[in-house]
């Protein structure tokens, strides 16, 4: 487990890179975290990280958005908050996704655990005092 602390938002570049190391070949990554922790904004310093083209935002009525990459790849990012059952996450195609090899960045994973590789990581954001954020990844 790693564990980073962001005491502003300008820390989260090199958070991200170093995030972005530690994922080794593991492509999907679950976001654990409260309403307005964060989950987003560290997923936008993660897609910059990559050097993912465009603008990177919330993908709460989409539910899902694909990001370029420079080589040709693309990132996913999820919010599945508005799913009410697996038979959505089923029927909107998340295993072609999640088995793609690309980047998949999930917030509110648990209606589609299911359907999850094994090798997954966890990132989990807890807020602190001064709106401290710590982060860690396992």
């Amino acid at each position: 487990m790693k564990r980073y602390i962001a005491k502003s938002i300008e820390d989260l570049d090199d958070i991200a890179h170093s995030i972005i190391e530690s994922l080794g070949e593991t492509r999907v990554v679950c976001f654990d975290a409260p309403m307005g922790a964060g989950k987003t904004t560290l997923i936008k310093a993660l897609c910059k990280a990559l050097g993912a083209n465009g603008i990177v935002n919330s993908p709460t009525f989409a539910i899902v958005n694909d990001y370029a990459l420079a080589d040709g790849g693309s990132i996913y990012h999820f919010d599945l908050y508005r799913l009410k059952d697996i038979a959505e996450a089923y029927d909107m195609g998340c295993e072609d996704y999640f088995y793609s090899g690309c980047y998949c960045f999930i917030e509110w994973p648990d209606i589609a655990e299911k359907l999850l590789p094994n090798d997954i990581k966890t990132i989990t954001i807890t807020v602190g005092e001064n709106d401290v954020r710590e982060i860690t990844i396992c």
